[in-house]
């Protein structure tokens, strides 16, 4: 697959830089650019992603940081066994803990929700970060709702953190999953609360709170792009955006707002 001129690889970080380091150098010139290549087209043009995952997977399999891209790119196109066998390779290789919450999410994906909850209550969990550690709350809560226990993933959802008032990177996703949590149950108002909580921490346009709490005023919105919108007297409006999930919490299109880790 084409690589722009001007990826040369450094852009990556220095840790996965040493590991292509056991690679000759025009090997690892090669893997390196095409996982320059995963990341930047992850979210926007996942399919190319993954065609540069295969590249770089298939020259350099047993790099783990070669596993785990292969793994998110997979993952970001749905192909959830794919994606789990490769997180669970990458795990082999470095004993690291922090893909535990994706792995689950892919749990989810494959319609085994009761594995990961399972996942939510092992040992590993006490190995992550916080950040990871929320992720892992986030998918817990999904998988509930899952299983249709909707005012269960609501409690889920309860915590130091979604109750503290300092805003770290997972906070606007948290609270916007605690939201459309409260909304499966006919929580209304208090809903209303937690989306306009989660646009105050959203600082970099993460999640479409600002759309749901929209929504729940009311406001309609007009397409733009619709060519009947620009009928002489009244304009045809539709009821607004769908609900955008996230990528790392929401990987399926049938699946609700709180899932989806992401350890990129």
């Amino acid at each position: 697959m084409p690589i722009p001129e001007d990826v040369t690889g450094y852009e990556l970080d220095k840790e996965v830089r040493q590991e292509l380091m056991s690679l000759p150098k025009t090997l690892a010139e090669d893997v390196a650019k095409n996982l320059v290549m995963v990341a930047k087209l992850l979210d926007e043009e996942p399919e190319r992603a993954y065609g540069h995952a295969r590249i770089a997977l298939r020259l350099a399999s047993r790099v783990a940081a070669v596993r785990e891209a292969a793994g998110f790119a997979a993952y970001g196109v749905g192909k959830y066994a794919e994606a789990l066998a490769e997180f669970r390779a990458a795990r082999r290789m470095t004993g690291s803990s922090h893909l535990w919450p994706v792995m689950a999410d892919c749990e989810r994906g494959l319609g085994r929700p009761e594995k990961a909850l399972a996942m939510a209550g092992e040992s590993e969990v006490q190995r992550l970060d916080k950040a990871g550690q929320v992720e892992m709350r986030l998918v817990a809560a999904g998988a509930r709702r899952d299983m249709g226990q909707a005012e269960a993933a609501v409690v889920t959802l309860q915590s130091p953190e979604l109750a503290s008032h300092s805003v770290q990177p997972w906070t606007a996703r948290l609270r916007y999953a605690y939201a459309d949590a409260l909304l499966a149950v006919g929580r209304e108002e208090e809903a209303r609360e937690w989306f306009a909580r989660a646009i105050e921490a959203d600082q970099g346009g993460a999640t479409d709170a600002s759309d749901r709490l929209a929504e729940l005023d009311g406001v309609e919105f007009v397409d733009a792009l619709d060519p009947d919108a620009d009928q002489e007297d009244e304009p045809d409006r539709g009821s607004g955006p769908e609900p955008v999930g996230l990528r790392t919490e929401e990987p399926r299109d049938d699946r609700d707002d709180e899932g989806g880790a992401s350890g990129r």
